[in-house]
């Protein structure tokens, strides 16, 4: 038999196979179906329990019922011919085993597909010929839709060398590199290589940190590596959920749908500048701004404003209650103050014992004024007193001034505003930076802002209108209850008299007649929450983290159990880390394991060493990773006479667009030419151009360096990139970035100085 005809063949029985488990897949898609809307059509019925139970059931079926949806597209992408000892339970012996997406079974149990995450399949993504994990060939299924358009064999076990296959060996890994770009990242399901595999199933507790040069593929190893947690330590993870956390709103745009691929739909997923509930934060353009912000001393400078705003009387106050007046003394604000501080409470609880203190003594003040004016001997009850002297516009306009409850946003809009106020609280700044934190109020909170907030929001815990509105709805709960009493009280009499026992209590009638919540997944309330604890981290781009940030993040996960991803060398923030260990050390002291990856699968080799070339001209000491392939171009560098940049820019993109052929192609910039040549390459493409978060659904795209992080291009245009130097002042991350986004060909366009190694 011909080596076409039996390659011909294998490819119709993997065909067959594989429209078996999408037929699977669709019976198993159409029962969640039918489950969930039987179990909708049952309505709110019977008793309380059983309408919770009715909801989980239906919230269980519509999470099955999503991931279903969402692994439609290579449900299934490799095979394992195995020797027959090491087929497990569930198989028939001898049987290939495939790996797809998700488990599935037949209705008898028999397995039809294996997890990616589970440990069966781990030898698809570790075995070699050297350690063959007991597989004689692993095959890498290539579909488009439902349909498998080509196989690609790697044979493990040399007897099987003189059969007539179609070895191709890293076929599949090179097709996944060389596609076209969607500006939506793809998951590497498929194509995981072992040092990726390794890092993605390493232990779940302590902090792993992953240093990976551009192209190594970290990002897609952190998304896999929080789909694999989630299998494996479901029960752990389910309720406290894993937060990810990527540099910016484009980035976090560009990598949603991979989690849902691979079968995982409840990650929290956050921008570094929406950590802090409700908030949706800008980027600080101004780099000593984001440095003094990102101090870890600024933690103090915080808890120093909150500090000051517990304030002693300058003199005894007089104050007036009900037409008698009062003495409100320094010592008494004095005493109040240090009873409530010794408390330990965050400043608007432990104002609730200052205000406590100085009522009752007010009171006390006040009982024995009137006493003294009706005369010895007057036992009138007088209990009253406590809510006149509350109740009292003057003592509450005194007790506000000594305590105000506060909000994280009026404590920063105050302190930052109020060159006094701020020296009060950093004296330890210099003039230059406090006059960087100045921010006029009603301004924008930045990213450099977020972990302020969120630290302020530690040390003033919850404002007092959460408390009214908590007393309010116990208020009206006890008010149903009164009613449902008195309704039941009429129909169970009319039941008795009927021989009929009454079934339903009045906390039941009521509770029936209050406002339930929504129903929330773990996910979604966490997103609400700025007190949720997760069970775990993954930290993108971890980088460009100031201290600040990562102090806020730490809070957000007590047990410290972290996956951290970056390239110290793509630095580029005024508050990012010169090395993992500045970055670590300060929350957990040296225990932290770092792995590295040392293959870069993106970016051409000719490429990756022009910008490895410029990294080392500036003095960095980096990483460099192995390019697997050479590529068509080397880096076209354009010197221009000045005033001639856009129009070359104008000149050279439609070739370049072509070049492209369907894939993305990134014009990559300094922020202060955002604008023009954004408006130069609108004039010339139109509505084919995309600007902001949301231009990656376009085949052209103008950013600068920042935004760029992370995203991956087929062509790359940078203009002036020594101008991305020194808009960093002096750092080469920017440009490191930028000249690393391409997964095929890269020109440089500039009028002023080239910087050193781009085209030695």
């Amino acid at each position: 038999m011909s080596e076409s005809t039996t390659v011909h063949r294998e490819l119709e029985a993997e065909r067959d196979y594989v429209a078996k488990l999408y037929s699977r897949l669709d019976e198993l898609r159409a029962e969640k179906k039918e489950q969930l809307t039987r179990t909708r059509a049952a309505g709110a019925q019977g008793t309380l329990q059983n309408v919770s139970e009715r909801d989980s059931f239906a919230a269980l079926y519509e999470d099955r019922l999503a991931q279903l949806n969402a692994v439609e597209d290579r449900l299934v992408f490799g095979r394992l011919d195995l020797d027959d000892n090491v087929n497990r339970a569930g198989e028939e012996p001898g049987a290939p085993r495939y790996i797809g997406r998700i488990g599935m079974t037949d209705d008898e149990l028999t397995r039809l597909m294996v997890d990616w995450r589970a440990p069966e399949a781990a030898a698809f993504y570790q075995a070699t010929a050297l350690h063959r994990q007991g597989v004689r060939r692993r095959r890498h299924l290539m579909l488009r839709g439902r349909t498998v358009l080509g196989i690609d064999d790697e044979v493990l076990d040399t007897e099987l060398f003189g059969e007539a296959d179609d070895h191709q060996g890293e076929g599949a890994l090179m097709a996944a590199l060389t596609q076209k770009r969607t500006g939506r990242m793809g998951d590497i399901v498929g194509t995981i290589q072992a040092e990726q595999d390794r890092i993605i199933r390493a232990p779940l507790a302590g902090v792993l940190v992953v240093q990976g040069g551009p192209g190594t593929g970290k990002t897609a190893v952190a998304l896999h590596r929080a789909a694999f947690l989630l299998y494996e330590h479901r029960e752990r993870l389910k309720s406290a959920g894993v937060l990810l956390v990527g540099p910016s709103t484009s980035f976090m745009r560009y990598i949603e749908r991979v989690l849902p691929s691979l079968g995982e739909t409840g990650v929290v997923m956050s921008s570094v500048g929406e950590l802090y509930p409700g908030l949706r934060a800008i980027p600080e353009h101004n780099r000593e701004t984001a440095r003094v912000k990102g101090k870890q001393l600024m933690a103090k400078v915080v808890a120093k404003a909150v500090s000051n705003r517990q304030r002693l009387l300058a003199e005894d106050r007089r104050v007036v209650v009900e037409g008698t007046r009062l003495t409100l003394t320094r010592g008494q604000v004095r005493h109040a103050r240090e009873r409530a501080r010794s408390a330990h409470k965050p400043h608007n609880e432990a104002r609730d014992i200052f205000v406590k203190t100085l009522v009752r003594e007010l009171a006390e003040q006040l009982q024995q004024k009137l006493e003294e004016s009706a005369g010895n001997g007057n036992a009138v009850d007088r209990s009253y007193l406590v809510q006149e002297v509350r109740e009292s516009r003057d003592v509450r306009i005194a007790l506000n001034l000594c305590w105000m409850p506060l909000t994280p946003q009026s404590l920063l809009e105050e302190l930052f505003a109020k060159p006094h106020l701020l020296a009060a609280a950093a004296p330890q700044l210099r003039e230059a930076e406090l006059k960087a934190l100045y921010r006029a109020p009603g301004s924008p909170w930045t990213e450099a802002d977020v972990p302020l907030l969120d630290e302020a929001a530690e040390l003033l815990g919850e404002f007092h209108a959460v408390g009214n509105k908590e007393a309010g709805a116990e208020a009206q709960l006890k008010r149903d209850l009164e009613n449902a009493e008195a309704t039941l009280r009429n129909v169970n009499e009319m039941l008795f008299n009927a021989g009929i026992d009454g079934l339903v209590e009045a906390e039941d009638l009521a509770a029936m007649n209050q406002e339930t919540e929504v129903r929330q997944t773990a996910a979604e309330r966490a997103v609400a929450d700025r007190n949720w604890a997760y069970g775990h981290v993954v930290v993108d781009e971890a980088q460009e983290l100031s201290p600040m940030q990562w102090r806020l993040l730490m809070r957000r996960c007590p047990l410290k159990s972290f996956t951290v991803v970056g390239d110290i060398a793509q630095t580029s923030s005024a508050s990012g880390a010169t090395s993992w260990e500045q970055a670590m050390r300060p929350f957990v002291a040296e225990r932290f394991t770092l792995e590295e990856l040392t293959v870069n699968y993106r970016t051409p080799m000719q490429i990756a060493e022009a910008a490895t070339r410029v990294a080392h001209a500036a003095g960095l000491t980096i990483s460099t990773p192995k390019a697997v392939r050479e590529g068509e171009w080397p880096p076209i560098v354009d010197r221009l006479p000045q005033g001639t940049l856009l129009e070359k820019l104008r000149e050279i993109l439609p070739g370049e667009v072509e070049i492209a052929d369907g894939g993305l192609l990134a014009v990559i910039v300094p922020e202060s030419r955002l604008r023009t040549v954004r408006a130069a390459v609108v004039e010339l493409f139109g509505r084919r151009v995309g600007t902001g978060s949301g231009g990656l659904s376009q085949d052209i795209v103008v950013l600068g360096a920042r935004e760029s992080k992370g995203l991956e291009f087929d062509v790359v245009v940078v203009l002036e990139p020594q101008e991305l130097i020194d808009e960093v002042e002096g750092s080469v991350g920017d440009l490191y970035v930028a000249m690393t986004r391409t997964t095929q060909r890269l020109r440089i366009l500039a009028e002023g100085t080239i910087p050193a190694g781009i085209d030695s």
